[in-house]
């Protein structure tokens, strides 16, 4: 077997090992953050348990950092209080972001980790097999629930040689984006192995395996071996070490063969990770702002790389430069060590440790701007904003932009050696909070933004909507409910937070929707990529969407769908999808019987043009009873009455 495979089998509740059934397995630890992770935590205070059921769970803070009102504030003492009455370990605001931190004290080899936030793979450089998945799942699996989902098919990526001086790891998981484009993962699980595995340390393997996220993958992983030990030795942890790989000439579905000499810098331009190419060929483009940070690219090695380039030297004048340490551990140790003083002298602004301007929370670009991020998404509207030009890229290349003021080749610049790390890191854990080992008299304090979750109605059997907007390929979650600093304090609003669907796409949108009282939505392929936040499905279920039909979705979307009762329909055809405009009124009839038949074919008559299209819905006995009862925490509380 591989290793995905393996590691799913020593936790499998439910199903087999073939490509494409459904399977559960169990948890071993889950995260949340704070932009997702209030919803999850009121729907499994709606549960009904008494405490976290898997072995660690973790709630971090660390993308509604803003304080411009009593809100995200709120929604902070919220999550400590619930993290101490439940049994959740609680990291503080300016701790560092959710990966980066669990990465460095929580992730284990060989372990299942389970997280509201689509990076959550990023964990799978340590060999952990790390999930994204909406809030609800993640609140369903803290109760002590298995994890439901499709087993996936497994390529191999053999990696050959060793990156030259001046390409990173973030030039392996952008050449894959630009050969598999963010569709290229849907439905596969990404498994490194090879030489040149052995070339690169945890924090590079995470970078890759955070933005197999972007592929569309269910996960990604890289075996647990010399380096993953040389990096829990420098954690103190040691003792979580275990030798993990695949078998002896493993099965796999598919093998790709990468050379790590080979590979030259590359750049993401504007406005996908796909759209990928070699640095050079968009050398000279002039530069506003660069910004360094978030969970790909923020470890302690990364930044140490900028340091080294900006030692001595002056960001252009042109250039606004901002850098965020990944964790207070990392920000730590380049204070210690002089690379934060390096960065500042040089001119950079540091923010604290957190998400910040990869979840558009400030730093939003100036008008026409074009950024250089090493961030992992640049969706329209991602960085706060619409009318600048985001591009993504290595931390090295991003240097090398603030230095010159225009998108430059590393290779040019005199950059010394990389820097070694320490073997030893100076450990501080203050900025954990452990739960008590009762709480049981935590009294939890609620803010006036937070509000009940909405529940939707059983399934109906008739269907009848108008088709409220028609959107095309590779719409993102961005697109259907944006963040930024307006938006994201609103998480656990969800009367206030659904006025901005489809913000940046059509303003009128939210004008029809409660005109019609709800209605449907037509998609294209890949519908719902990026984020795993589900008020992109929440959101539109309490407006009353009964349906999205598209060519394809991506993995968590669907199942948010799912989960708040909205039928996620397939279209078959080109033709078919063509066959549909917006304003038109489609209409779905015998629901039930065709849900509790175990039909794979749901006919859609469009009213407007008197014709008929077949969609599909391809999903287990368990989601069309889950779809039937209304939604998923409606289904968990009828399983509970029922015993």
């Amino acid at each position: 077997m591989n290793l995905i495979q393996k590691i799913i089998k020593s936790h499998l509740s439910s199903g087999s090992l073939q490509a494409g059934n459904d399977i559960a397995i169990r948890i071993d630890q889950t995260l949340t953050q704070d932009a997702t992770g209030t919803l999850s935590y009121l729907q499994f205070e709606a549960i009904g348990a008494d405490r976290v059921k898997v072995d660690l769970a973790v709630s971090y803070i660390d993308h509604n950092m803003m304080q411009g009102d009593f809100r995200n504030a709120d929604d902070h003492i919220y999550l400590q209080d619930v993290a101490a009455k439940y049994g959740i370990h609680f990291s503080r605001p300016g701790n560092g972001i959710c990966h980066q931190v669990h990465l460095e004290r929580f992730a284990i080899p060989g372990l299942t980790l389970l997280g509201t936030d689509s990076h959550t793979p990023t964990c799978g450089g340590m060999g952990t097999l790390s999930l994204g998945a909406g809030g609800l799942d993640v609140a369903i699996a803290m109760a002590g629930s298995p994890y439901y989902f499709k087993m996936p098919k497994v390529r191999g990526i053999c990696l050959q040689g060793k990156l030259s001086h001046g390409v990173s790891a973030k030039d392996i998981i952008m050449k894959l984006l630009g050969d598999l484009s963010v569709k290229g993962g849907i439905g596969w699980a990404f498994e490194y192995y090879g030489p040149g595995v052995a070339t690169l340390d945890v924090p590079q393997r995470a970078t890759i395996t955070n933005m197999g996220a972007e592929l569309g993958a269910t996960t990604s992983i890289f075996p647990s071996d010399e380096q993953t030990l040389a990096y829990l030795v420098q954690q103190d942890r040691e003792s979580d070490f275990q030798e993990l790989s695949a078998d002896p000439n493993p099965s796999y579905d598919d093998v790709l063969t990468l050379n790590l000499s080979e590979l030259e810098p590359l750049i993401a331009r504007p406005d996908s990770p796909d759209n990928v190419c070699p640095i050079t060929e968009v050398s000279g483009t002039p530069v506003n702002q660069v910004a360094i940070g978030s969970c790909t690219n923020s470890s302690f090695g990364d930044l140490m790389t900028v340091a080294s380039a900006l030692r001595g030297k002056t960001i252009h004048p042109n250039v606004n430069l901002v850098v965020s340490p990944g964790s207070k551990q990392v920000l730590q140790l380049i204070a210690a060590n002089g690379a934060l003083a390096d960065m500042i002298a040089a001119g950079a602004r540091i923010l604290e440790s957190a998400c910040g301007p990869c979840a558009g929370m400030g730093q939003i670009p100036s008008s026409g701007a074009v950024s250089v991020r090493s961030f992992n998404r640049n969706f329209p509207g991602r960085s706060g904003g619409l009318d600048n030009h985001v591009y993504l890229a290595s931390p090295i290349a991003c240097a090398a932009a603030a230095l010159t003021g225009y998108v430059s080749d590393p290779r040019n610049l005199n950059i010394p050696a990389d820097p070694k790390n320490p073997k030893r890191f100076n450990v501080n854990t203050n900025g954990i909070i452990p739960p008590p080992k009762d709480g049981q008299g935590v009294q939890i304090r609620r803010g006036p933004n937070i509000q009940p979750v909405p529940i939707k109605d059983p399934m109906a059997q008739r269907i009848e909507g108008e088709v409220l907007i028609k959107l095309g390929d590779d719409i993102s979650t961005d697109h259907i409910l944006p963040a930024g600093p307006t938006i994201l304090p609103l998480r656990s609003n969800v009367p206030a937070i659904r006025e901005y669907l489809f913000k940046y796409v059509d303003a009128d949108f939210m004008n029809r929707i409660k005109k019609k009282q709800g209605g449907i939505i037509v998609g294209g392929h890949n519908y719902g990529q990026g984020s795993s936040r589900e008020h992109a499905a929440l959101c539109p279920m309490s407006l009353g969407v009964t349906a999205v039909i598209a060519k394809s979705f991506s993995r968590i979307h669907f199942g948010n769908l799912i989960n708040y009762g909205i039928l996620p329909l397939t279209l078959r055809s080109e033709n078919d999808y063509n066959a549909m405009q917006q304003g038109d009124i489609l209409e779905l009839d015998n629901i039930i019987e065709l849900l509790e038949s175990g039909s794979h074919s749901f006919p859609v008559q469009n009213q407007t043009s008197e014709t008929t299209i077949i969609t599909t819905l391809e999903i287990s006995s368990r989601e069309r009873e889950i779809l039937l009862a209304g939604g998923l925490l409606t289904y968990v509380g009828e399983n509970s009455r029922n015993g």
